[in-house]
């Protein structure tokens, strides 16, 4: 955790929106989406490649593959890809998170319990470096997770094409 650089921050530590991201960055699937574009892809292709032990199963009980290997194949894929959504669609929730707590002149914040909740206005210097964080940091990652989201959708458009044609 990082110390507040504000001397006065009545924001618990754990509640500091720089800390957050710190942690966030650090945790065990958000850290994957920090990666350089091929080892993101290989963790990516991973979670794909392990939602196909459910996805087989399932698509072989409609398909079997030894009659329409074909369409095994594409309904196993297009089942596979969900896990692959619901990873990112919480990794984009996380991150977007983040991203909005930093960019906010203000931050809510909870003292002792759900009942009790403060906002704290940031200084201008806090919210210039927060709001550096999100433009050179976090930004880049959404963009990421919005270009992975749009890359699935073209495949289950090409998918749902070459299904029409067998």
């Amino acid at each position: 955790m990082i110390r507040s650089s504000v001397s006065n921050c009545p924001v618990p530590i754990d509640q500091q929106p720089l800390n957050e991201y710190e942690e966030l960055k650090t945790s065990w699937l958000f850290r994957d989406s920090t990666l350089d574009l091929r080892d993101y892809i290989t963790k990516i292709a991973w979670i794909w490649g392990l939602s196909w032990l459910i996805a087989a199963p399932v698509a072989a009980t409609s398909f079997p593959p030894h009659k329409y290997i074909a369409h095994f194949i594409l309904c196993g894929a297009a089942a596979a890809s969900v896990g692959v959504v619901l990873a990112l669609v919480r990794l984009y929730l996380g991150w977007f998170y983040v991203c909005d707590r930093l960019g906010s002149p203000t931050v809510f914040y909870e003292e002792s319990g759900w009942y009790d909740g403060q906002t704290w206005t940031k200084p201008q210097e806090i919210l210039n470096r927060d709001r550096l964080i999100v433009a050179y940091e976090i930004k880049p990652i959404l963009r990421r997770l919005q270009f992975t989201f749009a890359g699935l959708a073209g495949m289950y458009v090409t998918g749902t094409i070459v299904w029409h044609l067998f």
